[in-house]
């Protein structure tokens, strides 16, 4: 907002100088005054980010499903991507120094870190069998198999054997 300030006070000693009406200088100044600057733009950013994260903890509070949470996580980590970005083009109107921008670069790639983990399958796990409680081999090969006359055998021997 600096700028505006100072263009306003060149447009007044301008206007002044040059001898243009107090109403001119007004419509001047609220002009100027009105004019976005390139910062405020962070701020919805910023707002959705935070809306997002608050959804992810609310979800894990109320220990939500992993499609869900992944869903969410996926949703932040766009929003926050944004964010980073328009810090990052923007860092020399902002004023935002090069340690922050740095922090949030570090913050996102946890958060995509997260993703990864959330969203990827979780292992099922190994559910006992009949086969490990008696501690007989899961795979019939010719070393666990007899020859003669069983299941396995062929007019032409163990197909196993060979």
């Amino acid at each position: 907002m600096k700028w505006g300030v100072a263009n306003l006070t060149v447009a007044t000693s301008l206007a002044l100088a040059f001898g243009v009406s107090a109403p001119a200088i007004r419509t001047a100044s609220a002009q100027v005054a009105q004019a976005p600057s390139p910062c405020e733009g962070f701020l919805p950013l910023r707002d959705d980010a935070q809306k997002k994260g608050k959804a992810i903890g609310d979800a894990e509070k109320r220990h939500a499903d992993r499609k869900l949470i992944c869903t969410l996580v996926s949703s932040f980590s766009i929003a926050e991507e944004k964010a980073v970005k328009y810090l990052e083009a923007n860092h020399t109107w902002c004023g935002v120094p090069p340690q922050v921008i740095a922090s949030a670069k570090a913050t996102h790639e946890k958060t995509l870190h997260f993703r990864q983990v959330v969203c990827t399958a979780a292992p099922q796990p190994h559910v006992p069998t009949l086969s490990d409680a008696i501690g007989t081999p899961t795979l019939d090969t010719a070393k666990n198999t007899k020859t003669g006359h069983g299941t396995f055998d062929t007019l032409t021997g163990n197909p196993l054997a060979k």
